[in-house]
């Protein structure tokens, strides 16, 4: 099992504070890995965290599918929403 991994971040616009406090209080434990987010969410993680993030398209305008693809692809190990 790789040690780094590839972990998606999402949430819903009601909740993207909390996922900032989230990644705030476990930002030893995310940083390491790779990460990526819906379009608002992650540069949202980004821009509040200091974190290197890719960024696709916002949920609504395909972001979701974009993550639903690399999970249907294995190329996602953790989607944390």
């Amino acid at each position: 099992m790789r040690n780094k991994k590839k972990i998606a971040l999402v949430a819903h616009d009601e909740c993207k504070k909390d996922m900032i406090d989230w990644v705030k209080e476990n930002i030893n434990i995310v940083r390491p890995h790779d990460l990526y987010g819906t379009g608002t969410t992650g540069r949202l993680i980004q821009d509040n965290c200091n974190l290197c993030i890719t960024c696709l398209k916002s949920g609504p305008l395909g972001g979701d599918q974009q993550l639903g693809a690399m999970i249907a692809e294995e190329k996602l190990d953790l989607l944390i929403f």
